[in-house]
């Protein structure tokens, strides 16, 4: 199923998109919901962000260039970090550069809703905590990264996490590709196997370090290709099964002045 969110009139709703048909749900994805009998075209309709992330979590440098690169060795203790729910925007809105800088980095990625609560879960179980999959962009400033390695600031930007269209339930992760298209040029085509940290693990690792709820988002780390873009530059983050996230790259507003 495809789960998204959306608004009419200015009024938010949640639906199932079934070819070119929104239909309209109520209640709770990770629980009990039901149909309304309402429908929209997808013409008629703004889509946002699938949900409301929970938390936000995402790995870094996750990804090598070709099968032969994988460690053998992997990390004992991979390099996880929060972003901001405050970051997160849907398909079409704008990312803000923040001021004082002229470029920002896109990072198209794979990215994991969980479905219900996981504490101490094994790798074989994994999947069975997951609710669904949508594509995320881990939009980044390195200008703001600490010089002992702390990214918080860099990656906590508003806007800085653009995730969608859709919430899809039938994916097989393990068999597809994670792409980026800038201004129409492709720069990230990677399949999922490209990863370092395998998402069975990943997520097993997390839940043995906290506990995960409906509706906290894994970002499963972004390809190699990733580039600095500046203000007019558009990206589209794609994973084919899912659809494509298409954002445009702002400069900052400026602050009103007071005289």
């Amino acid at each position: 199923m495809r789960f998204t969110r959306f608004t009419v009139n200015s009024s938010i709703h949640a639906g199932v998109i079934e070819e070119d048909t929104i239909r309209e749900i109520s209640g709770d994805i990770f629980g009990e919901w039901d149909y309304t009998g309402q429908t929209f075209s997808e013409g008629e309709v703004k889509l946002l962000a699938p949900l409301e992330p929970n938390q936000i979590i995402g790995i870094g440098a996750n990804y090598v260039s070709k099968v032969e690169d994988i460690p053998e060795q992997l990390p004992e203790i991979p390099v996880f970090f929060f972003k901001p729910t405050s970051s997160v925007i849907g398909p079409e809105e704008e990312i803000v550069i923040p001021e004082g800088i002229d470029q920002v980095k896109f990072e198209s990625e794979l990215a994991i809703v969980i479905g219900k609560e996981a504490k101490n879960v094994s790798e074989s179980d994994v999947l069975d905590y997951v609710f669904g999959y949508t594509v995320g962009n881990d939009v980044t400033a390195p200008q703001f990264f600490h010089q002992d390695g702390h990214w918080t600031i860099g990656k906590s930007f508003d806007s800085f996490t653009p995730l969608g269209p859709v919430i899809e339930t039938e994916l097989d992760p393990f068999n597809v590709k994670v792409e980026a298209i800038l201004n129409g040029a492709q720069k990230q085509n990677s399949a999922t196997e490209l990863m370092i940290i395998p998402i069975r693990r990943m997520v097993s690792y997390l839940t043995k370090v906290m506990t995960l709820k409906p509706g906290d988002v894994i970002l499963t780390g972004s390809p190699v290709g990733a580039e600095l873009v500046g203000a007019g530059d558009v990206i589209e983050c794609e994973i084919k099964e899912v659809g494509t996230l298409r954002n445009t790259f702002v400069t900052a507003k400026e602050a009103a002045k007071v005289f």
